[in-house]
């Protein structure tokens, strides 16, 4: 009789959780072996023997459904637990390179304020060891009957007529034409001008004369 065998495949698919991950299966397996034990009681050997070897077979093909879905479930696992420890990977990688690249940034900035520091040391000591010049003037309160060639030409300015531009330039918030300037306006004298800055000023003022 085919009884044992299908009742050895019945337990071995709930030991593999066959009835909850093929629950209609395994249901449709206990009750071919259900039905048999009742025929057997009712002595109808041949018909229940009958249901028993298509229980052991049903029971066989959910064994190798069961391999199939464990195999799955072990390959997906698998797959996740490499994606996650890529994930990991990667977010150690970002890490290491933010840390690397702040470190970068700090000694940069380290460096450059050491620099800064000892630029501003030696031009500190520069001037202890030059005479005192005088203070130039940052700003000039426009009087009456003064030009901005004019006010350029002074001294204490830039003794230089043909730099008005740079007068110019720095107060176009108040001036809309260099022609006409009002008594009264304070202007400000740009300092700390480099080269470029009074070549392009002089080439200005003789395209574009102020008479």
């Amino acid at each position: 009789m085919w009884r044992q065998e299908a009742q050895n495949v019945l337990d071995k698919a709930r030991r593999d959780e066959g009835d909850k991950i093929f629950p209609a299966e395994f249901a449709s397996i206990e009750e071919l072996i259900l039905k048999g034990e009742v025929l057997v009681k009712e002595e109808e050997i041949e018909d229940a023997d009958k249901l028993f070897l298509l229980a052991w077979s049903k029971g066989s093909l959910l064994e190798k459904k069961l391999a199939a879905e464990k195999l799955r479930l072990k390959e997906e696992a698998q797959r996740r637990a490499d994606a996650e420890r890529l994930e990991l990977e990667r977010k150690r990688a970002l890490e290491a390179e933010a840390r690397r690249i702040a470190l970068e940034k700090y000694e940069a900035a380290k460096a450059a304020q050491e620099a800064e520091a000892r630029r501003i040391a030696e031009k500190n000591a520069e001037k202890a060891r030059q005479p005192k010049e005088r203070q130039l003037p940052a700003y000039h309160t426009v009087k009456r009957g003064e030009s901005l060639p004019f006010i350029a030409s002074q001294p204490e300015v830039y003794n230089d007529r043909n730099l008005w531009p740079l007068l110019y330039r720095a107060n176009r918030d108040q001036i809309s034409d260099p022609k006409h300037i009002w008594p009264g306006q304070v202007l400000r004298i740009p300092r700390n001008l480099s080269r470029e800055d009074i070549v392009e000023a002089r080439r200005y003022a003789q395209e574009k004369p102020l008479h």
